[in-house]
């Protein structure tokens, strides 16, 4: 009897076990996922930043330009 109980209580244990291996893969699976998804935010809002500084710059020399060009004209 007392074997009977221990197979059972060993068989639940290894089920326990397997469950927990499934929910540990499929956790892991959606963590690389996630950081996946974040690396590549990270690297979209970069290259956006990058794209707002670089329009800023020429419109930075576009201003210095009309600024000339408004000197020399004698609007300002």
């Amino acid at each position: 009897m007392t074997d009977n109980v221990e197979n059972i209580v060993l068989e639940h244990l290894r089920a326990l076990r397997a469950g927990q291996e499934r929910i540990e893969h499929k956790l892991s699976a959606r963590i690389t996922s996630l950081e996946t998804v974040t690396t590549r935010s990270r690297s979209d809002n970069l290259s956006t930043q990058e794209d707002v500084y670089r329009q800023q710059a020429t419109i930075d020399r576009i201003n210095e330009r009309l600024e000339r060009v408004e000197k020399r004209l004698e609007l300002i």
